[in-house]
């Protein structure tokens, strides 16, 4: 696959308490299988594929203070480079760029408003072999409290152009947790705004969020039946934060998984 263009979402993994407790839930719920893990130079990582396709990876936290979470990287060709602009730009370094092996450099950063986000600089692994299909990924939103200062952190860190999305375009459940209707649409530098090229989005969490919830990115993943998701999610010991519902882009539901990491998935 061609190499991902700087700032476009390009690979997406879980820190889990259990990676072998993950492969059964994921195998179940999204159809994955996975490979034998790497070993403990690379952290025991272990990759996922939907129909053979390398789609995502699970990983055990080395430490049991850490986030169970899922976490976006946005590509870059120099990954040195970058972490320098978005220091430059307010945003911190979680952890300085690192290589991995021959795969490539991997960095963690946090914008100014406190969400955290990786980097990928590709080597042998690119990113995604598949995407916006069953079982792969194909959208992520940053929810934050802040958008004054976010915004041109992300618009000037990576060139996104922005669009916000009027209130006819979000489900009343969308225009209630943005808040009554803040969302914005990124595209990659040098495309056209809108929502045809964006890549991913932000939303201003409204008062249906709690106070002590932080900021964040959602990961969401296509499914072929969103219903049949939610049921397979309960009966896997996950919990649905938000239930299934319509909306103009397709249906959507939110799920904590049955370790506690939060992630989307979308029936087109």
């Amino acid at each position: 696959m061609a190499a991902f263009a700087e700032g476009v979402p390009c690979w997406v993994d879980a820190m889990l308490p259990d990676v072998e407790a993950g492969k059964r839930f994921y195998g179940d719920v999204l159809d994955w299988t996975f490979d034998e893990g790497a070993g403990a130079e690379y952290g025991y990582y272990t990759q996922a594929y939907s129909d053979g396709a390398n789609v995502a990876a699970l990983a055990p936290k080395s430490d049991g203070r850490m986030p169970t979470v899922w976490t976006v990287y946005l590509a870059t060709p120099d990954a040195v480079a970058l972490a320098e602009k978005i220091r430059d730009a307010g945003g911190q370094l979680v952890r300085e760029p690192l290589p991995v092996g021959p795969f490539g450099t991997i960095a963690l950063a946090a914008d100014p408003g406190g969400a955290v986000f990786g980097l990928w600089q590709g080597g042998t692994h690119t990113g995604f072999e598949a995407q916006r299909r069953p079982g792969a990924y194909c959208w992520t939103e940053l929810y934050t409290r802040d958008k004054a200062a976010v915004d041109p952190f992300y618009e000037g860190v990576f060139g996104y152009a922005g669009t916000d999305l009027p209130d006819e375009d979000l489900s009343e459940a969308e225009l209630s947790r943005a808040g009554g209707g803040d969302v914005r649409v990124w595209s990659p530098a040098g495309a056209t705004a809108g929502l045809e090229s964006a890549i991913g989005g932000r939303v201003v969490m409204g008062e249906s969020f709690p106070a002590a919830m932080p900021p964040h990115f959602l990961t969401y993943f296509t499914v072929a039946d969103c219903d049949a998701t939610a049921a397979s999610v309960t009966r896997l010991g996950g919990r649905i934060q938000q239930p299934p519902r319509t909306t103009p882009h397709g249906r959507i539901a939110v799920f904590s998984d049955n370790q506690g990491a939060t992630f989307a998935v979308l029936q087109d």
